[in-house]
Protein backbone atom coordinates (compact mmCIF):
# COMPACT_ATOMS: atom_id res chain seq x y z
CA UNK A 1 0.00 0.00 0.00
CA UNK A 2 1.57 3.34 -1.00
CA UNK A 3 1.92 5.93 1.73
CA UNK A 4 1.32 9.62 1.06
CA UNK A 5 2.38 12.66 3.08
CA UNK A 6 0.14 15.69 2.59
CA UNK A 7 2.62 18.25 3.85
CA UNK A 8 1.22 21.13 5.89
CA UNK A 9 2.22 23.43 8.76
CA UNK A 10 0.97 23.62 12.31
CA UNK A 11 -0.90 26.90 11.89
CA UNK A 12 -2.50 25.82 8.61
CA UNK A 13 -3.73 22.34 9.56
CA UNK A 14 -7.15 23.55 10.82
CA UNK A 15 -7.48 26.06 7.94
CA UNK A 16 -6.71 23.94 4.87
CA UNK A 17 -10.10 22.99 3.40
CA UNK A 18 -8.43 20.79 0.77
CA UNK A 19 -7.01 18.35 3.30
CA UNK A 20 -10.15 16.42 4.39
CA UNK A 21 -11.38 15.60 0.84
CA UNK A 22 -7.86 14.76 -0.27
CA UNK A 23 -7.27 12.42 2.69
CA UNK A 24 -10.54 10.67 1.88
CA UNK A 25 -9.65 10.43 -1.82
CA UNK A 26 -6.32 8.74 -1.12
CA UNK A 27 -8.00 6.37 1.30
CA UNK A 28 -10.59 5.45 -1.35
CA UNK A 29 -7.71 4.79 -3.74
CA UNK A 30 -6.16 2.33 -1.26
CA UNK A 31 -3.29 4.52 -0.06
CA UNK A 32 -2.15 5.30 3.44
CA UNK A 33 -2.09 9.01 4.14
CA UNK A 34 -0.74 11.32 6.85
CA UNK A 35 -0.58 15.12 7.25
CA UNK A 36 2.87 15.91 8.70
CA UNK A 37 4.27 19.41 9.09
CA UNK A 38 7.27 20.27 6.96
CA UNK A 39 9.34 21.53 9.89
CA UNK A 40 8.68 18.61 12.25
CA UNK A 41 12.16 17.13 12.88
CA UNK A 42 10.69 13.80 13.98
CA UNK A 43 9.23 13.00 10.52
CA UNK A 44 11.04 10.35 8.49
CA UNK A 45 10.29 11.49 4.94
CA UNK A 46 11.82 8.31 3.51
CA UNK A 47 8.91 6.41 5.06
CA UNK A 48 6.57 7.92 2.46
CA UNK A 49 6.28 7.06 -1.22
CA UNK A 50 5.22 10.63 -2.00
CA UNK A 51 5.32 13.96 -0.19
CA UNK A 52 2.70 16.30 -1.65
CA UNK A 53 3.12 19.95 -0.71
CA UNK A 54 -0.15 21.36 0.49
CA UNK A 55 -0.47 24.08 3.15
CA UNK A 56 3.12 24.94 4.11
CA UNK A 57 2.00 28.54 4.47
CA UNK A 58 4.40 29.60 7.21
CA UNK A 59 7.57 29.35 5.12
CA UNK A 60 7.71 33.01 4.11
CA UNK A 61 9.83 34.26 7.00
CA UNK A 62 11.91 31.06 6.82
CA UNK A 63 12.39 30.73 3.07
CA UNK A 64 16.00 29.48 3.21
CA UNK A 65 15.07 26.85 5.81
CA UNK A 66 12.06 25.79 3.74
CA UNK A 67 14.01 25.45 0.49
CA UNK A 68 16.73 23.47 2.24
CA UNK A 69 14.04 21.17 3.64
CA UNK A 70 12.49 20.73 0.18
CA UNK A 71 15.81 19.53 -1.24
CA UNK A 72 16.34 17.16 1.71
CA UNK A 73 12.82 15.80 1.38
CA UNK A 74 13.25 15.26 -2.37
CA UNK A 75 16.42 13.27 -1.71
CA UNK A 76 14.41 10.96 0.57
CA UNK A 77 11.18 10.54 -1.41
CA UNK A 78 9.25 11.91 -4.40
CA UNK A 79 8.32 15.53 -3.65
CA UNK A 80 5.60 17.27 -5.65
CA UNK A 81 6.08 19.78 -6.88
CA UNK A 82 9.87 19.24 -7.08
CA UNK A 83 12.30 21.54 -5.23
CA UNK A 84 13.56 23.29 -8.36
CA UNK A 85 9.96 24.28 -9.19
CA UNK A 86 9.40 25.38 -5.60
CA UNK A 87 12.57 27.47 -5.56
CA UNK A 88 11.57 29.22 -8.80
CA UNK A 89 7.93 29.75 -7.84
CA UNK A 90 8.25 30.98 -4.26
CA UNK A 91 9.82 34.21 -5.54
CA UNK A 92 7.52 36.32 -7.71
CA UNK A 93 10.44 37.38 -9.88
CA UNK A 94 9.20 34.43 -11.99
CA UNK A 95 6.67 36.93 -13.39
CA UNK A 96 9.51 38.52 -15.36
CA UNK A 97 10.26 35.14 -16.97
CA UNK A 98 6.62 34.68 -17.96
CA UNK A 99 6.42 38.23 -19.32
CA UNK A 100 9.54 37.59 -21.41
CA UNK A 101 7.84 34.43 -22.72
CA UNK A 102 4.98 36.56 -24.04
CA UNK A 103 2.46 35.86 -21.28
CA UNK A 104 0.13 38.79 -20.50
CA UNK A 105 1.20 39.53 -16.92
CA UNK A 106 -0.13 42.32 -14.72
CA UNK A 107 2.59 45.01 -15.01
CA UNK A 108 5.08 44.41 -12.22
CA UNK A 109 7.90 46.51 -10.82
CA UNK A 110 10.31 45.05 -8.28
CA UNK A 111 12.07 47.12 -5.66
CA UNK A 112 15.17 45.40 -4.35
CA UNK A 113 17.07 45.83 -1.08
CA UNK A 114 19.52 48.66 -1.66
CA UNK A 115 17.34 50.40 -4.26
CA UNK A 116 16.18 53.96 -3.71
CA UNK A 117 12.64 53.02 -2.72
CA UNK A 118 11.14 56.50 -3.17
CA UNK A 119 12.54 56.87 -6.68
CA UNK A 120 11.40 53.38 -7.66
CA UNK A 121 7.87 53.99 -6.38
CA UNK A 122 7.62 57.39 -8.10
CA UNK A 123 8.89 55.92 -11.37
CA UNK A 124 6.28 53.16 -11.14
CA UNK A 125 3.46 55.62 -10.47
CA UNK A 126 4.51 57.99 -13.23
CA UNK A 127 4.61 55.17 -15.80
CA UNK A 128 0.82 54.96 -15.65
CA UNK A 129 -1.37 52.42 -17.36
CA UNK A 130 0.04 52.55 -20.89
CA UNK A 131 0.93 48.85 -20.78
CA UNK A 132 -2.44 47.81 -19.38
CA UNK A 133 -4.94 49.77 -21.43
CA UNK A 134 -4.89 50.95 -25.01
CA UNK A 135 -4.03 54.57 -25.71
CA UNK A 136 -2.01 57.07 -23.75
CA UNK A 137 -0.67 56.48 -20.28
CA UNK A 138 -2.91 57.58 -17.45
CA UNK A 139 -1.98 57.67 -13.76
CA UNK A 140 -2.66 54.70 -11.57
CA UNK A 141 -5.78 55.36 -9.54
CA UNK A 142 -4.85 52.52 -7.17
CA UNK A 143 -1.97 50.09 -6.79
CA UNK A 144 -0.78 47.18 -4.67
CA UNK A 145 2.40 46.64 -2.66
CA UNK A 146 3.31 43.08 -1.71
CA UNK A 147 6.46 41.12 -0.86
CA UNK A 148 8.11 39.22 -3.72
CA UNK A 149 8.24 36.17 -1.46
CA UNK A 150 4.88 35.79 0.21
CA UNK A 151 2.03 33.36 0.76
CA UNK A 152 -1.65 34.19 0.54
CA UNK A 153 -2.36 37.88 1.01
CA UNK A 154 -0.03 38.35 3.97
CA UNK A 155 1.77 41.70 3.99
CA UNK A 156 -0.02 42.88 0.83
CA UNK A 157 -1.89 46.20 0.79
CA UNK A 158 -3.91 48.33 -1.62
CA UNK A 159 -3.31 52.06 -1.93
CA UNK A 160 -4.70 55.08 -3.77
CA UNK A 161 -2.21 57.11 -5.78
CA UNK A 162 -2.55 59.90 -3.21
CA UNK A 163 -1.51 57.41 -0.48
CA UNK A 164 2.03 57.49 -1.86
CA UNK A 165 3.68 58.23 1.51
CA UNK A 166 1.88 55.34 3.25
CA UNK A 167 2.86 53.03 0.42
CA UNK A 168 6.46 54.22 0.58
CA UNK A 169 6.59 53.35 4.29
CA UNK A 170 5.36 49.85 3.40
CA UNK A 171 7.97 49.45 0.64
CA UNK A 172 10.77 50.78 2.84
CA UNK A 173 9.85 48.39 5.63
CA UNK A 174 10.04 45.44 3.25
CA UNK A 175 13.25 46.35 1.44
CA UNK A 176 15.21 48.28 4.06
CA UNK A 177 14.11 47.01 7.48
CA UNK A 178 13.45 43.40 6.46
CA UNK A 179 15.77 42.98 3.46
CA UNK A 180 12.99 41.63 1.22
CA UNK A 181 12.15 42.46 -2.39
CA UNK A 182 8.88 44.35 -2.89
CA UNK A 183 6.51 44.02 -5.82
CA UNK A 184 4.45 46.93 -7.14
CA UNK A 185 1.43 46.29 -9.38
CA UNK A 186 -1.52 48.43 -10.52
CA UNK A 187 -4.82 47.56 -8.90
CA UNK A 188 -7.02 46.65 -11.86
CA UNK A 189 -10.40 47.87 -10.68
CA UNK A 190 -12.48 45.46 -12.73
CA UNK A 191 -11.67 42.91 -10.04
CA UNK A 192 -14.12 44.75 -7.76
CA UNK A 193 -16.97 43.58 -10.00
CA UNK A 194 -15.65 40.61 -11.97
CA UNK A 195 -13.53 39.12 -9.21
CA UNK A 196 -10.52 36.93 -9.88
CA UNK A 197 -10.49 33.61 -11.75
CA UNK A 198 -8.37 30.82 -10.31
CA UNK A 199 -7.97 27.95 -12.77
CA UNK A 200 -6.58 24.67 -11.45
CA UNK A 201 -4.39 22.29 -13.46
CA UNK A 202 -4.07 18.71 -12.23
CA UNK A 203 -1.67 16.39 -14.03
CA UNK A 204 -0.99 18.86 -16.87
CA UNK A 205 -4.69 19.26 -17.69
CA UNK A 206 -7.23 21.95 -16.76
CA UNK A 207 -9.43 20.63 -13.99
CA UNK A 208 -11.77 23.25 -12.48
CA UNK A 209 -12.00 26.93 -11.60
CA UNK A 210 -13.40 29.25 -8.99
CA UNK A 211 -14.23 32.93 -8.70
CA UNK A 212 -12.55 34.74 -5.87
CA UNK A 213 -13.99 38.06 -4.74
CA UNK A 214 -11.75 41.11 -4.23
CA UNK A 215 -9.43 40.58 -1.27
CA UNK A 216 -7.61 43.81 -0.52
CA UNK A 217 -9.57 46.72 0.93
CA UNK A 218 -8.52 50.35 1.01
CA UNK A 219 -7.29 51.90 4.25
CA UNK A 220 -6.74 48.55 5.98
CA UNK A 221 -2.98 48.43 5.59
CA UNK A 222 -0.94 45.27 5.03
CA UNK A 223 -2.74 42.00 5.73
CA UNK A 224 -1.37 40.50 8.97
CA UNK A 225 -3.01 37.06 8.73
CA UNK A 226 -2.05 34.12 6.52
CA UNK A 227 -4.67 35.30 4.04
CA UNK A 228 -7.50 37.80 3.79
CA UNK A 229 -11.09 36.50 4.12
CA UNK A 230 -12.14 35.02 0.80
CA UNK A 231 -15.47 34.91 -1.04
CA UNK A 232 -15.38 31.80 -3.23
CA UNK A 233 -17.87 30.55 -5.82
CA UNK A 234 -17.51 28.20 -8.76
CA UNK A 235 -16.73 29.67 -12.18
CA UNK A 236 -16.43 28.45 -15.76
CA UNK A 237 -13.55 30.33 -17.44
CA UNK A 238 -14.11 31.80 -20.87
CA UNK A 239 -12.02 30.99 -23.95
CA UNK A 240 -9.61 33.88 -23.42
CA UNK A 241 -8.93 32.84 -19.81
CA UNK A 242 -8.30 29.25 -20.84
CA UNK A 243 -5.89 30.45 -23.54
CA UNK A 244 -3.96 32.64 -21.11
CA UNK A 245 -3.79 29.85 -18.54
CA UNK A 246 -2.48 27.39 -21.12
CA UNK A 247 0.13 29.89 -22.32
CA UNK A 248 1.32 30.50 -18.76
CA UNK A 249 1.37 26.79 -17.90
CA UNK A 250 3.39 25.89 -21.00
CA UNK A 251 5.85 28.72 -20.26
CA UNK A 252 6.93 27.09 -16.97
CA UNK A 253 10.64 26.27 -17.53
CA UNK A 254 10.37 22.75 -16.07
CA UNK A 255 8.57 19.50 -16.76
CA UNK A 256 4.80 20.06 -16.51
CA UNK A 257 4.09 20.18 -12.77
CA UNK A 258 1.66 17.84 -11.08
CA UNK A 259 -0.57 20.69 -9.93
CA UNK A 260 -0.86 24.40 -10.60
CA UNK A 261 -3.22 27.24 -9.85
CA UNK A 262 -3.34 30.08 -12.34
CA UNK A 263 -4.78 33.35 -11.01
CA UNK A 264 -6.26 35.70 -13.61
CA UNK A 265 -7.82 39.17 -13.46
CA UNK A 266 -9.19 41.49 -16.14
CA UNK A 267 -7.66 44.72 -17.39
CA UNK A 268 -9.85 47.75 -18.03
CA UNK A 269 -10.11 46.74 -21.70
CA UNK A 270 -11.33 43.26 -20.56
CA UNK A 271 -8.15 41.39 -21.49
CA UNK A 272 -7.36 38.59 -19.04
CA UNK A 273 -3.99 39.07 -17.36
CA UNK A 274 -1.95 36.72 -15.21
CA UNK A 275 -1.76 37.83 -11.60
CA UNK A 276 0.11 34.86 -10.15
CA UNK A 277 1.12 31.31 -11.04
CA UNK A 278 0.91 29.13 -7.92
CA UNK A 279 2.99 25.94 -8.03
CA UNK A 280 4.12 25.50 -4.42
CA UNK A 281 1.34 25.37 -1.82
CA UNK A 282 -1.80 26.78 -3.41
CA UNK A 283 -5.31 26.13 -2.20
CA UNK A 284 -6.83 24.04 -5.00
CA UNK A 285 -10.44 24.58 -3.86
CA UNK A 286 -11.20 20.88 -4.11
CA UNK A 287 -14.50 21.10 -2.16
CA UNK A 288 -15.90 23.31 -4.95
CA UNK A 289 -15.33 20.71 -7.67
CA UNK A 290 -16.80 17.24 -7.01
CA UNK A 291 -14.39 14.54 -8.13
CA UNK A 292 -11.34 16.83 -8.21
CA UNK A 293 -9.76 15.32 -5.07
CA UNK A 294 -10.07 11.86 -6.57
CA UNK A 295 -8.54 13.09 -9.84
CA UNK A 296 -5.57 14.54 -7.99
CA UNK A 297 -5.11 11.35 -5.95
CA UNK A 298 -5.09 9.28 -9.15
CA UNK A 299 -2.56 11.64 -10.77
CA UNK A 300 -0.28 11.38 -7.75
CA UNK A 301 -0.46 7.59 -7.58
CA UNK A 302 0.17 7.33 -11.33
CA UNK A 303 3.43 9.22 -10.87
CA UNK A 304 4.77 6.49 -8.59
CA UNK A 305 3.52 3.61 -10.73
Amino acid sequence: MPTIALVSSQAALPLDEDLPPLVEAFQRAGAGVETPCWDDPSVDWAAFDVALLRSTWDYVERIDEFLAWAHRCASATALFNPPEVVEWNTDKHYLAHLHAAGVDVVPSRFVEPGDAAAAALDDFLSAGLSSVTAGHAVPFAQFVVKPAIGAGSRDAARYRSEDRDKALSHVERLVDAEGRSALLQPYLERVDHAGETALMYLGAEPSHAIRKGPLLKLDEGPVARLFAPEQITTRIPDEAEYALAEHAYRAIPFEPPLYARIDIIRADDDRPMLLELELTEPSLFLPYAPGSADRLARKVLARIG
